[in-house]
């Protein structure tokens, strides 16, 4: 029982641990609750510390009073301290160095930025902060990669006009006599601006320079940039014709190529008019005949292999997928006699690679490789193939060497490359794969600045210059009204004799169909004869290419009031009637939307120009017309529903109409 109470006892602390507890306890109330700068320096853990601060109060109760080992102990060495401890001891020691060594550092940068040594040594510079610098103008980025004769180009005054004179002299023109008679019979008397620059670059008062083929001294290329109705295609026939009409034997001297069809019929007419009596022979290629008949009308002979070539035409006018296609299949189509190569359209040609027809035509254009005459045996006459005249630049393809008069003299193709175009491309890359010679570039383009070069800076940025007899005017509507406002337009602006164009050949189907319906329900309910009936047709690639010339032709007639279509006639179309141009669904870009109002205000005639725009499409064709600094000039007009109320009910009827046709198919 003794025993027990005695093991329960607790063991009573010695002296020396009471003393070490209470000074413990002071040092720990005497703690500084902020750290000090050395303290902030020493990066240690808390175990760390607290076995610091252990083995430190341990030590100095240790000296202040030392404990007697007890009787039958003997005394122990005093264990050497662990290795975390040592590394702990060591780190301080560092710490305390640094501070040292920083407080030496203080004190000489103390002596240096005393006021005696601030006057004895200079400040140090201060330097701006760096900003981006400024961004280029757009009319600076506009003209970089540019080639150096494009931004040389000569700006014509679009007002610009010279008279036809009848008499013995030219008047400037570099026109012939009979010429001068021709187109006045024709009914023209002045010629535009265009015209005025053109033709006395391309028909030069040497005589020399008119000649077909000038091997030593080819002409210079030509890029014109006009705006639509400027009289483009009068000002490459006019010089075709006249240097043409010195051959004495046929040979294909002009080629021009086309986008379209269309537009090859329509360059065909012209030329005819304006060269007849010259006895130049004409021809066409577009597909719409077949392959053997087009080489039959084309080609003379097509059995004998002529190293010259044959044709029954000085003037072929294609399409460039068809004339590919001849290049390649049809014998004796040869291109080395070609004076002029015109490209019509030319933005838009270069756009789409129709087989690479650019790289063959250039490359049937070029001189064949120079090949050495073949070694006969002995005793034997060498064998001339049968060939008929070789242009001189293809000398080499005869059977013996082309040995030239000088040493340094060298043959070139004497064609002479045309480029016409409403927005001539502004893509480096395509103009340089034209291979022009030395090229001079007209522009057709009023002046709207100081600035010599503001003229090509307005074709480059497509900044284009409209006819100034052109009025331009937009509607912005709902999705649902503009079938609606298109009638309103039709009936209450007298919109009629005008070119409807749409984004493709399901909506021109669509809306013709609507606008039957349309005037169908609204004769009806008017009184009889009151009311005269719209004529309105399409006009699309959907139809065969006799029914689109019949109906085109019954438009020029005015026998059609109305021609919906696509963009496949808003290229070089010239229908001199067309007094509306209406863009049904809005252009995607500026390029479209010149083409197409330039369908009316041509040669000087009035010309109005409507575009329905979406409340959706709004904000991107006003950017696009923004960006062309022609959004002044086109202005905006407001149908209210009350004006749109009385063809509400003829609507509504047509919508049901066409809803149960488009349901049963």
């Amino acid at each position: 029982m003794t025993g027990a109470a005695t093991a329960e006892k607790p063991k009573e602390k010695t002296k020396a641990k009471q003393r070490y507890l209470r000074r413990k306890k002071e040092r720990r109330k005497n703690k500084p609750k902020t750290k000090t700068p050395e303290d902030k320096n020493l990066v240690v853990g808390p175990k760390e510390l607290e076995e610091e601060s252990n083995s430190e109060e341990d030590k100095t109760d240790a000296e202040e009073s030392p404990i007697e080992p007890e009787i039958g102990e003997s005394a122990k060495v005093p264990e050497r301290p662990s290795k975390k401890r040592r590394k702990v001891a060591k780190d301080v020691e560092d710490v305390e160095m640094e501070d040292a060594e920083m407080k030496t550092v203080e004190d000489s940068l103390d002596v240096q930025l005393s006021p005696q040594a601030e006057t004895n040594q200079p400040t140090l510079p201060s330097f701006p902060l760096p900003v981006h610098p400024d961004a280029p103008s757009k009319s600076v980025l506009a003209l970089q990669g540019l080639d150096q004769a494009l931004v040389g180009a000569e700006i014509v005054n679009p007002t610009q006009s010279l008279p036809i004179p009848l008499d013995e002299a030219d008047g400037g023109t570099g026109l012939s006599k009979k010429m001068r008679k021709r187109l006045t019979d024709l009914g023209i008397t002045d010629l535009f601006a265009v015209q005025t620059s053109l033709l006395p670059f391309l028909l030069p008062d040497n005589p020399l320079q008119r000649a077909l083929y000038l091997p030593y001294n080819p002409p210079r290329d030509v890029c014109v940039s006009a705006p639509t109705g400027s009289g483009k295609t009068l000002a490459y026939v006019l010089p075709i014709i006249e240097i043409l009409s010195s051959r004495i034997v046929t040979r294909l001297r002009a080629l021009i190529v086309l986008p379209t069809r269309d537009l090859v019929a329509q360059v065909r007419e012209t030329f005819e008019e304006i060269g007849k009596g010259r006895g130049l022979k004409i021809g066409t290629a577009t597909g719409q005949q077949s392959f053997s008949h087009e080489q039959s009308q084309l080609i003379a002979d097509r059995t004998t292999d002529l190293k010259g070539g044959s044709s029954k035409v000085d003037i072929l006018i294609c399409t460039p997928g068809r004339l590919i296609d001849h290049l390649n299949g049809t014998p004796n189509f040869s291109l080395q006699h070609l004076r002029f190569l015109v490209i019509d359209e030319a933005d838009r040609l270069l756009a789409q690679s129709f087989q690479d027809w650019l790289v063959q035509v250039l490359a049937a254009i070029r001189s064949p490789p120079t090949r050495s005459l073949d070694v006969n045996p002995i005793g034997q006459l060498p064998s001339f193939p049968v060939h008929d005249a070789v242009a001189p630049t293809f000398m080499s393809l005869l059977p013996y060497p082309d040995i030239p008069t000088f040493p340094t003299e060298r043959k070139e193709s004497s064609c002479q490359k045309l480029l016409f175009s409403a927005t001539l491309t502004r893509d480096p890359g395509k103009i340089a794969a034209l291979d022009l010679r030395d090229p001079k570039y007209f522009v057709i383009q009023g002046s709207k600045g100081h600035e010599a070069d503001s003229g090509i800076l307005d074709v480059v940025m497509e900044k284009f210059s409209m006819p100034s007899t052109l009025t331009e005017r937009m509607v912005v509507c709902e999705t649902s009204q503009k079938p609606l406002i298109f009638f309103h337009l039709v009936h209450a602006h007298q919109v009629t004799n005008a070119l409807v164009f749409t984004k493709s050949t399901e909506s021109t189907t669509r809306l013709v169909r609507l606008f039957d319906y349309f005037e169908e329900a609204r004769a009806k309910t008017a009184m009889a004869g009151s009311v005269k009936q719209m004529v309105v047709r399409a006009y699309s690639s959907d139809l065969s290419p006799g029914e689109r010339k019949s109906i085109l032709e019954k438009f020029k007639a005015q026998e059609i009031q109305i021609l919906v279509c696509s963009d496949l006639i808003s290229r070089g179309i010239d229908i001199s009637h067309v007094s509306h141009v209406v863009s049904y669904d809005v252009p995607i870009d500026m390029r479209k939307y010149v083409h197409r109002v330039g369908r009316t205000a041509r040669a000087g005639r009035a010309g109005d120009a409507w575009t329905l725009v979406e409340e959706q499409e709004a904000r991107y064709f006003k950017n696009v017309l923004r960006e062309a600094d022609h959004l002044d000039k086109v202005k905006k007009v407001k149908i209210h529903e009350k004006d749109l109320a009385p063809l509400t009910p003829f609507y509504e009827t047509a919508l049901g109409q066409l809803k149960e046709v488009y349901t049963r198919t």
